[in-house]
């Protein structure tokens, strides 16, 4: 087994490539960008009931909570011997002809269900591959706190974007216009299947980063990884804010008497604020490991949510909403660097896509938990949601001390012979059994 060597990469290639790509993939992703169109569909033109368009949402994103299938398909598959480009050019069209079949066909509540779940499907293909590429590269290039400064930011601004554009379309576009929309957009995903940089993609799936094994061995390696345990937990944790959403939208509007714009102004500031601190953490992150700053950036995120105990009007929320945000944005960075660290040998997809399952899991849960709390006490439900959220936060601390040291014992850009030497033997306990299958290049 030959060791591994790790050139100088060439990082602004790989930031542009990776800009661009991860602008499309939040910004395009039916969740975020058709959420409020749909509903308003529902609402307006079917008068589907509330129940109703709430059961819409929970069962056109079964895919999301099962993104991790996604994931190890990734992992195990390489359409049209492409690796990841062959999933931008394959699965970005199948979602576009998704769309054109809801544009022709007409609108009822069961087109609108069943073509919504196929697109969320085949999109998960699309992400599953954006994550696993960006996860692998992190790893080979030695940036994965970088790239996690650089996803992380770019999402946000993905966010915000997707809110503003579901809101032009909504009062601009007919159902068919929006998909036929929709449609267009998703061709320029495929597109990236035909861009192909040196930088990112030159012997990218030759490495050892991402040798992976057949169905059975990679679930064997994927259980017997102890990395992905904590890493896992963490992100879940802190996506699991019984203090956001539901809560606060219910406190500035029905507590607060503010108005119902209110609540998008909030999330739109606490949002925007999160970026100067994720900057901050890939300034950090290339002279601090992170085995300092996962301890740093966590005892700042644990009372994030605290000063909204004290608000008392509308616009002191809104003036909240920006150190509120400073305090989480570090943390974020911090998590999403450990996930791709923990990323064991060639299942990088699957590590990627099961956080992703359970972000979405945690925010639906957290929501809900959060509602049940508000509504438990008129004068004191939002106290006990800030409260649930910081103490959720506090079980992070321990967690940390549950990762291996020698995964997070190094600074961005710097070799560890410790995890390199661990990932070489754990390449070669799979590389003889009669089920080991090398990854198709």
């Amino acid at each position: 087994m030959s060791t591994i060597r790790n050139p100088r990469p060439r990082t602004r290639p790989i930031y542009i490539y990776f800009s661009f790509l991860t602008l499309l993939a939040y910004l395009l992703a039916p969740e975020y960008i058709l959420d409020i169109p749909t509903t308003y569909m529902l609402k307006n033109r079917l008068h589907a009931t509330a129940p109703e368009v709430s059961l819409f949402r929970l069962l056109t994103g079964i895919p999301l909570y099962v993104a991790f299938l996604f994931g190890l398909v990734r992992d195990l598959w390489n359409p049209l011997g492409w690796r990841d480009r062959g999933y931008f050019l394959l699965f970005a069209p199948l979602t576009a002809a998704v769309f054109v079949w809801m544009a022709v066909t007409p609108i009822s509540y069961r087109t609108l269900l069943v073509g919504m779940f196929m697109a969320m499907a085949t999109f998960r293909f699309v992400q599953a591959a954006y994550q696993g590429l960006i996860a692998l590269i992190g790893q080979e290039a030695l940036m994965p706190g970088r790239l996690s400064t650089l996803s992380s930011s770019v999402f946000q601004l993905s966010l915000i974007a997707a809110a503003l554009l579901s809101g032009a379309i909504s009062e601009s576009l007919s159902p068919s216009q929006t998909f036929s929309l929709m449609a267009v957009l998703m061709l320029v995903i495929a597109g990236f299947g035909l861009w192909q940089p040196t930088a990112v993609f030159g012997h990218a799936y030759d490495k050892p980063q991402a040798m992976g094994a057949d169905f059975r061995g990679d679930i064997r390696r994927l259980l017997n990884h102890r990395a992905i345990y904590p890493a896992v937990l963490i992100s879940f944790l802190w996506w699991f804010n019984p203090g956001l959403n539901t809560p606060v939208q219910f406190f500035l509007t029905s507590r607060l008497h503010a108005s119902d714009d209110a609540y998008s102004n909030f999330l739109g500031v606490f949002a925007i604020s999160f970026i100067p601190t994720y900057l901050l953490y890939g300034y950090l992150c290339q002279k601090i490991p992170p085995s300092k700053l996962l301890w740093w950036s966590t005892l700042v995120a644990v009372p994030q949510m605290v000063p909204l105990a004290f608000v008392h009007t509308a616009s002191q929320a809104l003036i909240l909403a920006v150190p509120m945000g400073l305090m989480g944005g570090m943390a974020t960075a911090a998590y999403f660097d450990l996930a791709v660290r923990a990323c064991p040998p060639g299942l990088h997809g699957t590590l990627m896509m099961l956080v992703a399952a359970g972000v979405m899991l945690a925010q639906r849960g957290g929501d809900l938990l959060g509602a049940n709390l508000y509504n438990s006490s008129p004068a004191n439900g939002f106290l006990y949601c800030v409260i649930a959220t910081t103490a959720v936060y506090a079980m992070i601390l321990p967690v940390i001390l549950f990762i291996p040291k020698e995964l997070i014992s190094t600074a961005d850009g710097q070799r560890n012979p410790a995890m390199e030497a661990e990932m070489l033997a754990e390449i070669a306990a799979y590389e003889y059994p009669d089920w080991y299958i090398p990854l198709k290049k």
